[in-house]
């Protein structure tokens, strides 16, 4: 596989780390789980909401 693919999936997990944590979630969390889902985490974090209870 190309490099470029790699750093490119990299770079949208830290995106996606930042984009959770300007949302008061866990940056942490948010960026292993984007490793595994890629764009997918982000359309998460984009259109979730908070659950009741979480601050």
């Amino acid at each position: 596989m190309d490099n470029g693919y790699f750093v490119g999936w990299g770079t949208l997990a830290l995106i996606n780390a930042g984009l959770a944590q300007g949302k008061n979630r866990s940056g942490m969390s948010w960026f292993l789980l984007s490793l595994l889902l890629g764009p997918f985490a982000t359309f998460l974090i984009v259109v979730m909401e908070k659950l009741p209870g979480q601050r």
